[in-house]
This record gives C-alpha cells, structure tokens and sequence, in this order.
C-alpha cells in the first residue's frame, strides 16, 4: 500500500488534464431582491394610534360642547380624540372637545367659552370653535395663539342654528369645512405617552381592577362610567341614565382620567377650574385604574401624568376622556 499511494498523488499532477480558459459561465440569472421597505408610519398626537407618517397633517379642532339635557345627544362629540368635562355656573357642566384624527361634517351644539378654557386649548394649536362669551372670557381667548372661529362674529355661514332643538343649545358647526379652510395650521403636538397596546398600559399593569368610576361635579351633575370587557371601552352615563351621540350608541372611552382640581371663584356666578397647577389623579385603561398626580406647568404646556414612583403614565391607543372633578364641591369614586 505505501508504494502505490505515491502513485495515485502523482497522477493528479500530470500534464494530462485541459488548462481552463475564458471566464466561467452560469445558466442562473442574476439574483434581486423582492424586499419591499415597510411605508413609515408614526403615532396619532391625540390617540397614539399608529399611522401614515404622511397622514393626520391637519390642525386640531376644539370646540365648546354643551350638555345641557335641551342639547343631548350631541353631535360628533363620538369622534372627539379627547374631551373635558368642566364645571360651568349653576352645577352645570360643559365639554371641551379635541378633534384631529378624525373630523366630522358638523358638531354641536356649540356653546360659549369660560375662563378656562383658554388653559385647556392652547397646548392644542389649532383651531378654537365657540359661540362667544363675556368680553372678558373673549380677550382672554383672543391672546392666545389659536385661531378662533365665534358663531356671534360669523359671516361665512361655518354655523347656523338647527331647526330641531331650541336656542340657545342648537348652533352647529361645520367641522370638516374650518379644518379644510385652515389646513395651513400646524398639527397638535403630542399631549399624553402612549403604550402600544391596552396590556401595556400603565393602569392595566400596575392599578387595581375597577368595574365602574363615579363622578360628582354637584347634585345635578353626576357622570359614571361602567367598564365594558366585550367593548374594551368604558361606556358613559349621566345622572344614572346611559349617555347616547346621535347615532343612537352609548358614549365610550378607552382612556377615562379624573382630575382633581380646585376652583377659582374671582369671576362670581362663573367659576374657573385652575388648569395651571397640579394635584390628585386617577387614569382608568382596561378595567383598571392607577393613582396619578397631574400637573400643568403654564397655559401653553400640555398636562402631564406621573404615578406613584415618578414615572410617566402611559395610556392606551384611543380615545380619552378627562373629568375636572371639584375639590371641596366635588368627589368621585371607583367602584371595584
């Protein structure tokens, strides 16, 4: 055997065997990709939503809403990205709606504005709808940077009066209308942080679970939401009756947060919920809720929300609902 390995390793190197020439050939045609980038997306400012990083380019909308009983159900106050509930003269209350990510055709009815409400819009941009208001309320307003649009001072037609409510809680808005004519305006920044998913956010993984929040603004006032699992959304009622839009379905929320605020009285009749400040909160997501402390630190900030560790609250992806529940006149609860 060792004589005829030798043998076998030299034949491999004998002149025998052809010398390549030329370049290789193959029969496979060149290889491309198919990959396609993902579009580049980014979150709602207002729902934390992920979408087109191209889309939702519109200034936000707010409106004074009026929740008289003469002024139920509203109109496209379903399709507000958040609204606040304040606490007007007489017990009553009024909303502030937020619309950005989706506008509809009309809304209403519009109400007057309050001293306040300067505070609540201006971290928005945009645009302020309202039906006007004290001189005072009016300046007030005016010295802010949005841009309002005051049904007592229209003469293009942006309102007009619904034929099927009594004044004065019958003034409409033709929502779609101002956002297109003032598509020039800058989109809102972002208000709140947002967790990806309802699991994710802050309530569902560290509060404690809650079948129902009740609010009281005063003895005419009395909001409640009662969380609904097969709607993943807390569903409103008012004065223990369900609150209906005007499509006929239950108002709902997959965010429900309760401020605690105090109440300033230098302007009489009128109070004034004191939006720059900070004090108690509970943020509701999920069937859970968390003890928070709010804070506002000028007119132009938006409202921040920390839990009990000093972390920043995350909410869910959706819609959210803020109640400015009175300390002192005011209390609320949360039902396990």
């Amino acid at each position: 055997m060792a004589a005829v390995v030798p043998a076998v390793l030299l034949s491999g190197c004998t002149g025998a065997d052809p010398v390549p020439t030329g370049s290789p050939t193959s029969s496979s045609s060149t290889w491309e990709s198919t990959y396609v980038a993902p579009a580049a997306t980014k979150l709602s400012a207002l729902r934390g939503v992920t979408v087109p990083a191209d889309s939702l380019m519109n200034p936000a909308l707010s409106a004074k809403i009026d929740n008289h009983e003469a002024a139920r159900p509203q109109i496209g106050l379903e399709r507000a990205d958040i609204v606040f509930e304040e606490l007007v003269e007489g017990g009553l209350t009024r909303y502030l709606g937020v619309w950005q990510s989706d506008i509809p055709d009309t809304l209403g009815p519009v109400r007057s504005i309050r001293p306040m409400d300067p505070d609540i819009m201006t971290p928005f941009g945009g645009i302020a709808a309202y039906s006007g208001g004290q001189q005072q309320f009016l300046d007030m307003m005016q010295a802010t940077p949005l841009l309002s649009v005051i049904f007592d001072y229209d003469t293009t037609g942006l309102f007009s009066r619904s034929s099927d409510r009594s004044a004065p809680h019958n003034v409409i808005l033709q929502s779609a209308r101002v956002i297109s004519e003032h598509s020039d305006l800058a989109p809102p920044a972002q208000q709140f942080a947002y967790a990806p998913t309802v699991a994710a956010s802050s309530a569902v993984i560290d509060g404690t679970p809650i079948s129902a929040i009740n609010a009281r603004f005063s003895n005419s006032r009395f909001p409640s939401w009662a969380w609904n699992a097969e709607a993943q959304s807390y569903l409103r009622s008012q004065e223990g009756s369900a609150d209906f839009d005007s499509n006929g379905t239950q108002l709902r929320s997959t965010n429900v947060v309760v401020m605690r605020v105090d109440i300033d009285d230098t302007f009489g009749a009128v109070p004034k919920t004191t939006m720059v400040g900070s004090g108690d909160a509970s943020v509701s997501t999920g069937g859970k809720a968390i003890h928070a402390t709010w804070s506002k630190a000028s007119q132009a900030d938006s409202v921040r929300l920390i839990d009990d560790k000093g972390v920043t609250i995350r909410l869910a992806p959706g819609n959210t609902w803020i109640e400015l529940v009175p300390n002192g006149r005011g209390s609320f609860e949360l039902v396990p």
